[in-house]
Order: structure tokens, then sequence, then C-alpha cells
């Protein structure tokens, strides 16, 4: 059985201290502990409505000294370090010095001071921050003057040249956007120029379609994600022209412009694996056809440049042997005749290895025999041509015949390329040209 709880005993105090007993406070457990000053502790009792009627609380006392502490404490001036110096209540302490007294008005009028400066240099803040921003007006540039020359859809005006080269010099996207109007004009001759040229390689190869300009042409804009590179922008205008314009598999037309290093080409570039296999499988199987393609006239000239060593050579080489063959009977003159072929050949093959060396193996492609007869022509990953035009070319009137002209030697070259990668039906089988 638990023990039973024994009432606190009641204790007598002053008739000073004495409170009047109440049902509720009597049933309260009470403190009999006497302190140091022979009063009863307050810790276990509540505040009564006696004691709320006449003394004041332990509690209010203590918020009344609390207040009274942290109206009398001073504010730290601005800059100084650790806590303020404790001010003393004269009321609790009759016996301060006025001296001490004076050193407190001090420290407050320092703080008072420092607080001011703190408000004057937030006002001087707001006054900055509500001033209106100053604005700096940059005119737009004014477009080039024509100078007497029109806009014609056959040729490239001057301007369009100039814009290329400035953006070569300024290449930023700031500095394109505040001449967007310079650059909206070079493209728009750009396109009349690159629409008029398609119709003229239509005419000359009939496997190309009549595409809108935006499948054959190259934007200006480059892809710097993986690029060392920074610069936004290609200074340059360039179009492809192929059975599926700028984009696909076939072998294209190129026409690049840009101010110096003008040109047209044509062929295959970094091909795809299986397009590539494919390319090396003919030259293994089908080399009469490449010589061909190769050795014809009119490529040869344009685009080989041998310097006297090609047909041209060869035929030189026939005349003057003539005359010195004329003693030496039947089999010294095909043999003479069977060696300046096979040079020419070498010096053809030669040149055409030179122009794509750029990314060419270093050794022998797998599945080839080092000592390949055409080893050269197997190493190769690029099939390409190219002319270099002056910059007159594409600004004089007439000049976009001879963009054609290089076109036309082109064609033969293009065609044996998609014969081999995209093949039409029956290119496969070449029995009757090589019987030819």
């Amino acid at each position: 059985m638990p023990p039973r709880k024994r009432k606190a005993a009641a204790i007598a105090h002053d008739d000073q201290d004495a409170a009047v007993s109440t049902p509720d406070s009597s049933s309260r457990r009470r403190s009999a502990r006497v302190s140091s000053s022979a009063k009863k502790s307050h810790y276990f009792e509540g505040d009564s409505d006696s004691e709320l009627a006449g003394a004041p609380s332990v509690k209010s006392k203590s918020n009344a000294k609390a207040r009274a502490r942290a109206k009398a404490k001073p504010t730290a001036a601005k800059g100084q370090r650790g806590r303020p110096k404790k001010a003393t209540n004269l009321e609790t302490n009759p016996n301060q010095d006025e001296d001490d007294q004076d050193v407190y008005n001090k420290d407050s009028t320092d703080a008072e001071d420092a607080q001011k400066d703190d408000q004057d240099e937030e006002s001087d803040d707001d006054d900055d921050d509500s001033a209106p921003p100053k604005l700096e007006f940059i005119p737009i540039p004014k477009l080039r003057d024509l100078a007497g020359v029109s806009y014609s859809p056959s040729t490239i005006h001057p301007n369009t040249l100039h814009f290329l080269a400035d953006l070569r010099r300024n290449n930023k996207r700031s500095w394109l956007k505040l001449h967007d109007a310079e650059y909206r004009r070079s493209l728009s001759d750009w396109e009349s120029y690159a629409m008029s040229l398609t119709d003229s390689i239509v005419s000359v190869d009939e496997t190309i379609p009549e595409l809108p300009f935006r499948d054959i042409n190259f934007r200006i804009y480059r892809d710097i994600r993986f690029s060392k590179d920074p610069t936004p922008y290609k200074p340059h205008y360039s179009a492809s022209w192929s059975r599926t314009g700028r984009k696909g598999p076939y072998a294209c037309y190129y026409v690049h412009l840009e101010p110096g290093k003008c040109f047209v080409g044509g062929g295959l570039w970094h091909p795809d694996g299986p397009a590539l296999g494919k390319l090396r499988s003919s030259i293994d199987e089908r080399r009469e056809r490449w010589r061909r393609v190769l050795m014809g006239r009119d490529f040869e000239e344009m685009f080989l440049n041998l310097g006297g060593k090609g047909v041209k050579g060869k035929m030189g080489q026939k005349g003057k042997g003539k005359q010195g063959r004329a003693k030496k009977g039947a089999e010294g003159e095909n043999e003479e005749e069977e060696d300046d072929g096979l040079d020419e050949e070498r010096a053809v093959i030669k040149a055409f290895c030179a122009a794509n060396a750029e990314n060419a193996l270093k050794t022998k492609p797998k599945g080839f025999d080092a000592e390949h007869r055409d080893i050269e022509l197997l190493k190769l990953r690029n099939f390409t041509v190219g002319k270099k035009l002056p910059d007159s070319v594409f600004t004089s009137e007439g000049g976009q015949e001879q963009v054609l002209d290089v076109i036309k030697a082109m064609v033969p070259f293009v065609t044996h390329l998609n014969r081999i990668v995209m093949p039409d039906p029956g290119d496969d089988d070449d029995s009757e040209e090589e019987e030819a």
C-alpha cells in the first residue's frame, strides 16, 4: 500500500508578510525551508489572489529589474570590440561619483553619433540606388553604299565579300547583331546567286534535282561545343548540290565563297564505314574504271595540274619519239609507248592521292596487302577534287560560266563515285565498259 502524502504544516509569518489562506492555496504543497533572511521560500508557491492584491510578486520584481538593466545598458559604438561598459544605476548606488556619470554620458553620445553616421551612409546609398542609370546610345551602322553596282542573281555583289572580310576580323555575336542588316542583305545576295547556279547545274547533271535554298546552303553558325576554336561564325558562304542536297551519302558539287579563298570542288568528304569499304573494293577489283575517270583529259587538266606530265606531255613525248623510233623498229616503239603510259598513270594517281592526303591512313587498310599495286589509293579516306578561283570570277559578268566549266569537268568523277556508293540498277555490271 503506497504511503499517504502528508500535508504541509502551516508556518507562521510576520504580520507584514501574512497572507490570507484560500481553499485553493491550502491544497497546494508548500515549502517549509527557511532562507537566511528568516523568510519563507516562494519556490513552491503560486501567486494567490491575496498576493496579487497585496505585495508585489517576485516575478514582477525580477521583470522590473530586467527592464531597468536593459534601459540603462549603453549601445556599443561603431568599430568598438567587446562588450560595452556596464552602466551603474544612480538610484541603486547613491555613492556614485559624478565623474562616472560623465563617462557614461560620453559613451552614449559617441554611440549616438556613430548611429547617425550609419543612417547618413544608408541614406546616401538609397540616393545612389534611386538615381537613374546612365545609358550609352550606340548608333546602328548604316548600310554600305552600292557604289553604282546593282545586285544581280548571276553575280556576287562586292559588298557581300566586304561583309565576309569584316566578319573574319570581328567574329563576335555582339558585332554581328549590330550589323544584322548588312548580314541579311549579303545572305540574300548569296541566295539569289546559289539558286541561279542551281538551274545551270541541273542542266549539266540530270541526277541533281531542283532543291530549295535551305537544302543546299550551309549556315554560318559554328558548333563550338567540342572545338578549340571559340569563334561562333564561319567567315564564308557555301553550298552543296547532290541528289539529296547538302546531306546524304551521295557525292556532291561544292561552291565556297570567301574573300581570297574561293574555290569549286566536289566528291565524297569523310564517307562512312560501309561506303568506304565499297570504294576500296572497287579500287581493288575494277582498277581500269578508276584510271579512265582520273585520266580523263578535262578532269586531269582542271584538277590535277601535272605541269606537262599529263595527256599533253604524253602526246608530246609520242611526237618526239616518232623521229627517233623510225630506226628502232616496231618492238622498240611498243615498249616506249608502254613506258610513257605507265609514267602518266603513276603521275595521275600520285597527284590525286596528294590532293587527298590530309586524312589518309599511314599504314595499309585492314584486309589488304602492303604490296598492293594501288596501295596509295586504298589508304585514302577522302575522294575529292577542287579548283581555286579568284574573287573576280564571282563578282564579274560571265563569271558563273567559269564556275560551270569547273563543274562540267567534275561530272564523270561524281557520277563514278555515286555508282559505287549508291548504285542504280545495272550499275554494278560494267563488263561492256571493260571490253571497250
